[in-house]
């Protein structure tokens, strides 16, 4: 991939259309260690307050009080020795928490809500990687989250060295979380499973080359915010 977008995520029968009513919008951010999802969610924030859109930047795990203690336990690896389907149901209790008591509130109020990671790293991390029946995740999800969705995701794309060299600059001299200290492999195998979601379910994901330059990749980013969401609310009338 170069400077360009490139579409490619979501079920290919499920439509092109907002999930939440009103102006709100919900975007996650996925990709692997070192892709630039936070610095591109400040980014996209900026832009859509110059839309006069009030926007919410959160993250998983955490993004309420009782999920960032969960966040803490995952991260420092305490729950890894007892498999990849514990991990799961961890994120998943964070999850529903985050989305009760922070997402939800935040699109009822009319905002829009941009979160660094959601259900597909679950997906990826602990599915493809841990090796768990799609099936058992799928049927997790389905319980936890009863169809709540994101309206669009950007899977932001980097070749593993570069990833982990980002992520080492960015850790310095702090210790590495439960996934940074996996190796080489580990995260090639995480890249391809993310473009595995891409390409399953192009309706809902975008893949963006975040090799580039943090503007580059903003503006790319912008471009299918603008194409997916923006222009279907200014054609439905939800936006002035």
């Amino acid at each position: 991939m170069n400077a360009e977008l490139a579409a490619t995520t979501g079920s290919k029968s499920a439509p092109n259309r907002p999930l939440h009513s009103g102006m709100a919008r919900f975007i996650t951010l996925e990709g692997g260690e070192g892709a630039g999802k936070s610095t591109l969610a400040v980014g996209l924030k900026q832009r859509l307050a110059e839309c006069g859109i009030g926007c919410l930047v959160t993250r998983e795990p955490g993004g309420s009080p009782k999920a960032e203690v969960i966040r803490e336990t995952l991260l420092g690896g305490e729950i890894a020795p007892f498999g990849p389907f514990a991990e799961a149901l961890m994120f998943y209790a964070a999850r529903i928490d985050h989305v009760d008591r922070t997402i939800k509130p935040a699109l009822t109020r009319g905002e829009w809500v941009i979160c660094d990671r959601f259900a597909d790293s679950t997906r990826a991390y602990q599915g493809a990687l841990g090796r768990l029946d799609p099936a058992l995740l799928a049927a997790l999800e389905r319980v936890a989250l009863a169809g709540f969705a994101a309206d669009l995701t950007l899977i932001l794309d980097v070749p593993v060295d570069v990833g982990l060299a980002r992520a080492a600059v960015r850790r310095g001299t702090g210790a590495s979380d439960r996934f940074e200290r996996e190796g080489r492999g580990f995260h090639t195998r995480l890249r391809r499973a993310y473009l595995d979601i891409a390409e399953r379910e192009p309706a809902r994901c975008v893949v963006v080359d975040a090799s580039l330059l943090p503007s580059a990749v903003l503006d790319l980013a912008w471009s299918a915010v603008e194409a997916r969401l923006l222009q279907h609310a200014d054609a439905a009338g939800s936006l002035s």
